[in-house]
């Protein structure tokens, strides 16, 4: 039923009676995730025997449709989510639900949440009430608030995929943008034209996960070419965008650096300092 041994331990709790009043799950694909996720809340909800092909009742029906008033999902307003969302998620939650078993929110990209709103939340989650779910969705469990973290059963949910967007959680058009800033920072990089970090990056990219997702990218275009080196299948579009000129020798020397680089990147360090380094030691 369930394609994730979590999610399905899960679903388990739900029928031993055990289930957290919270879960905070890290996946490298959200739209998979929320799609597997909506599986659980049908089979957990359900007023019978959970089977996927049910036709017995509307509740799936309605999960399905987005229709179910116990279930409310909660996305960034513009580049965060607000305090007004999860006072109206409150305000939803205030009176059980007709429906189904429980009242279920689902955030998404809870990393945005701003001061008030997680604080907001975390009242919601100090003092769980019965009959009320949540989860957490992320891309990066390390960045939540510490405080609604500790009140969170934690999961990593990871999915396998040779797709870059699956890989990065990004659209098409973004990819297309990053891959235009990378082509013209390896070109200045082997130009050993001088790099101001605030023109080339770091007035396009305005948060950390941005650079983050830019070297991930970076770091599959030089892979790329060793598939391609040792006559493995390779992304051509990949390839053909990017044109390397890289001799076989120095491509996992590269790629070192770039690991390394998304290594400390994931420490606080000061990131023109950090941009810095890796142009050096990428231009040896």
């Amino acid at each position: 039923m369930f394609p994730n041994n979590n999610l399905k331990e899960i679903y388990e709790k739900y029928r031993e009676g055990r289930l957290a009043h919270a879960y905070l799950i890290e996946t490298n694909n959200i739209s998979k995730l929320i799609n597997d996720l909506t599986k659980l809340i049908k089979a957990i909800n359900c007023p019978e025997e959970y089977q996927e092909a049910c036709h017995n009742c509307n509740l799936c029906n309605l999960i399905t449709k987005n229709n179910l008033p116990s279930l409310i999902t909660i996305e960034p307003d513009g580049t965060s989510i607000k305090k007004s969302q999860i006072e109206e998620l409150k305000v939803s939650f205030e009176t059980k639900p007709i429906y189904s078993r429980f009242n279920t929110y689902i955030i998404k990209n809870a990393e945005k949440l701003n001061g008030s709103s997680a604080n907001a939340m975390l009242k919601f989650v100090e003092e769980p009430t019965d009959g009320i779910i949540g989860f957490f969705i992320t891309n990066n469990k390390d960045v939540i608030i510490p405080t609604i973290k500790s009140r969170c059963q934690v999961l990593v949910i990871t999915y396998e995929s040779d797709n870059l967007l699956d890989k990065l959680n990004i659209t098409q058009e973004e990819l297309d943008n990053y891959l235009k800033i990378v082509k013209d920072y390896l070109k200045r990089i082997k130009e050993n034209k001088i790099i101001n970090h605030k023109d080339t990056i770091l007035s396009k990219l305005k948060e950390r996960k941005e650079v983050e997702i830019m070297f991930k990218i970076i770091f599959e275009i030089y892979y790329n070419e060793f598939l391609k080196e040792k006559n493995k299948p390779y992304n051509k579009e990949l390839s053909n965008n990017n044109e390397l000129d890289i001799k076989k020798e120095e491509i996992i020397h590269k790629l070192n650096i770039i690991a390394k680089f998304l290594q400390d990147l994931s420490y606080n360090v000061n990131m023109e300092l950090l941009l810095d380094k890796f142009v050096i030691e990428m231009r040896w």
